[in-house]
């Protein structure tokens, strides 16, 4: 298998430094939050399922108190999914679980393990993202296959005995600056993941623009991803078309020949943009998914855009204060509102 020799060692010393975290799982009953999927469907432990999430970006750099305060609030409004960047560095900190290389940084590797067994434990799912970088998120990294490839190679080895997270290969990967990866190296990096672990569901998310029915067949069949993970537009039409987009994404899907979950994991967000988002357009927003038949969505936020020290930077950068304290007023509303949401479709 290219590539894997030349990191064997380094993985060997990750899962001997890893054991324990690993034993104490075990000794514990084993992972206990199982993801899969079924058809257009996501399943928790076999069951049909709905992803219902909340971005927790900058989760590696913060305290264990911290984490188990928000994982609280994060089951109190009924999330059961969370979205963690691997490679995440913002206003001056770098908490990467893997370097520039992909080879491991280990305090924040392990942080990164004690979370999905935390979060095994409250029947929270985590998806773990990884970038080639450029931008907000600090200097840019992965910038070759090979390194991409070790990146991989070190998370799945990390998180090899939990079955309650899902790889993303590539934060909004078809921008055409140091965030882009090639369709090429996409379905090298997808074939990789299956060798390392076949039972671990992968996606790749896009950027910013409704897919084409191009985009599609690339995903499906050529780089065979288990589901599409389609970042919206963001402007205050948005809310009121993710209905017809999904039904558009699933009718394509159909005609393909091959049916994934659609899963809407980084719509829009409070302090991007001049759009003023009010608790109204999350809750259309997630309707309309759920009722086309999407199956995942997250409540997404992150920091200030207008403000020069991006307060509140909210998931983005968690050292000084918990996500919860620090989402505005009308966050919070909203969470009121989308956990009356869900819980309705649930009942």
């Amino acid at each position: 298998m290219r590539g894997l020799s030349c990191v064997t060692a380094a993985l060997l010393a990750v899962a001997l430094s890893l054991a324990p975290l690993a034993a104490r799982g075990l000794a514990e009953g084993g992972t206990a939050t199982r993801l899969g999927s079924d058809g257009t469907r996501f399943t928790i432990n076999g069951r049909p399922a709905f992803l219902f999430g909340i971005s927790y970006y900058g989760a590696l750099g913060t305290s264990d108190e911290t984490i188990k305060q928000d994982l609280a609030d994060i089951k109190k409004y009924g999330f059961n999914w969370i979205r963690v960047w691997a490679t995440w560095s913002a206003f001056g900190h770098d908490v990467s679980a893997v370097d520039a290389e992909g080879r491991p940084r280990d305090e924040f590797l392990k942080k990164l393990r004690r979370l999905v067994v935390d979060c095994d434990r409250h029947a929270i799912l985590v998806d773990v993202t990884l970038t080639r970088g450029g931008g907000p998120t600090g200097p840019s990294r992965l910038s070759t296959l090979e390194a991409h490839r070790r990146a991989v190679e070190t998370i799945v080895a990390a998180l090899k005995t939990q079955r309650n997270w899902y790889l993303d290969l590539g934060n909004e990967r078809s921008v055409r600056d140091k965030r882009f990866v090639s369709l090429e190296d996409l379905k090298d990096l997808r074939e990789l993941a299956r060798k390392l672990d076949p039972d671990l569901l992968v996606t790749a998310s896009h950027h910013g623009v409704d897919l084409t029915k191009d985009d599609f067949r690339d995903y499906l069949q050529k780089v065979r991803l288990d589901f599409v993970s389609p970042h919206r537009p963001r402007h205050a039409d948005s809310p009121k078309q993710t209905e017809g987009k999904t039904k558009e994404y699933l009718a394509w899907m159909k005609d393909l020949g091959r049916e994934v979950p659609v899963h809407y994991q980084e719509p829009f967000r409070r302090d991007y943009s001049k759009w003023k988002v009010k608790a109204e357009d999350f809750v259309t927003d997630l309707k309309g998914a759920r009722a086309a038949g999407a199956a995942g969505w997250c409540f997404h936020n992150g920091d200030n855009r207008a403000a020069k020290d991006g307060k509140p930077r909210r998931s983005f950068d968690l050292r000084d204060k918990r996500l919860f304290e620090q989402l505005d007023e009308e966050e919070i509303k909203t969470l009121s509102l989308l956990k009356g949401q869900v819980s309705e479709r649930t009942n």
